[in-house]
């Protein structure tokens, strides 16, 4: 597969090293994406290149606290808000 393709990887925080191993199988690079941790607690995600009618694969582990859940579920509002095609 090339880099061409019409779907893009995203990691989590939590999930890096098993994101990479999947892109390196698929022939695909990483996507890059920002997630900010703030100082009272809170974070929030940006994706770094455009998504927009891409269908897009989030890799995110949800063990062992709820953080990592709330990073995903702040993934897929912000792949949304972005216009990725699924």
């Amino acid at each position: 597969m090339s880099a061409n393709n019409s779907f893009m990887v995203f990691s989590g925080t939590k999930s890096k090293y098993l994101a990479e191993k999947i892109c390196s199988s698929l022939g695909c690079p990483l996507g890059k994406l920002v997630i900010t941790h703030f100082a009272d607690g809170e974070f929030s995600v940006s994706y770094e290149e455009s998504i927009r009618g891409r269908d897009v694969f989030l890799v995110q582990s949800t063990f062992p606290n709820s953080d990592n859940l709330m990073e995903l579920l702040l993934m897929i509002d912000a792949a949304k808000r972005a216009s990725a095609k699924s």
